[in-house]
């Protein structure tokens, strides 16, 4: 049986739905296009699994699954996906409700820049660092 959320998860959840939702919104119609086929995980705390698999305890988001311009996407079972850690989230904007949902928007954006085939090297320029 899963642990029951505290009012504090639920705000967090709630906020991060909001952003991401807003974000997709305001994409241009093409890339919003290509956005909803990238699933969203708002994930509370980050599961033990994915320290096993490499990721940085301190992550704040993460894309799965092939990107636009990996030549074997089509090849692929493994489904595009953006995993944001929430609890991440909010320590890096130190609980600040407004800073924690821009900084949702942020990491959506910069995760989906993944799918769209930025490397990291890109994303300062778009100031998505």
């Amino acid at each position: 049986m899963p642990a029951k959320r505290s009012r504090e998860d639920e705000r967090m959840l709630s906020i991060a739905e909001r952003a991401v939702s807003a974000v997709r919104r305001a994409l241009p119609p093409d890339v919003r296009a290509l956005a909803e086929d990238v699933a969203v995980s708002l994930e509370l705390e980050m599961a033990p699994h994915w320290l096993d698999e490499g990721v940085e305890p301190d992550s704040l988001g993460l894309f799965s699954g092939p990107s636009l311009r990996d030549p074997d996407a089509s090849l692929s079972d493994e489904a595009p996906l953006v995993t944001l850690f929430l609890a991440n989230l909010a320590d890096y904007c130190d609980g600040d409700p407004d800073a924690f949902a821009e900084e949702v928007r942020r990491t959506y954006l910069h995760e989906l820049g993944h799918y769209l085939g930025l490397e990291e090297s890109d994303m300062p320029a778009r100031d998505l660092d």
